[in-house]
């Protein structure tokens, strides 16, 4: 599998993309996660103007087989949620790095980007998992 090479990723399976300036970045879930999770049924996000905080919760998502909670990458306010995904899950399957972005914050911390996975660290941790390491 391959990972878009402008994100950066948790080890729970969510990636963060940081516009040029450094001060704005959307977030989802990769591709693996949603093939783990198979047919998704339920998406919940938090409101606009809501802070988030990094590693902490900040929505779950839900398949036929799983609720899976959602941990946010990187500390910020929301400025939009997607809404055209909460209502048509299937952009996830189709999309995850484009159309599937779930929220666009603004960073509080400008560095949390740095404790996050490169695309390599990130396959080698999909690679262990699946390996059951």
């Amino acid at each position: 599998m391959n990972f878009p090479t402008d994100l950066k990723y948790t080890d729970k399976d969510e990636w963060a993309r940081v516009d040029a300036a450094g001060s704005v970045a959307w977030i989802g879930i990769t591709a693996h996660a949603v093939e783990q999770l198979s047919d998704l049924v339920f998406l919940d996000l938090p409101e606009v103007g809501k802070d988030i905080q990094q590693g902490e919760v900040f929505g779950e998502i839900e398949s036929v087989k799983a609720v899976a909670d959602l941990y946010a990458p990187i500390t910020g306010e929301v400025l939009e949620r997607n809404d055209a995904l909460v209502e048509d899950l299937s952009i996830l399957k189709s999309d995850p790095y484009g159309k599937g972005w779930m929220l666009k914050i603004r960073m509080e911390k400008v560095s949390e980007q740095d404790s996050l996975l490169s695309p390599a660290a990130y396959q080698k941790s999909v690679n262990d998992r699946s390996a059951g390491h």
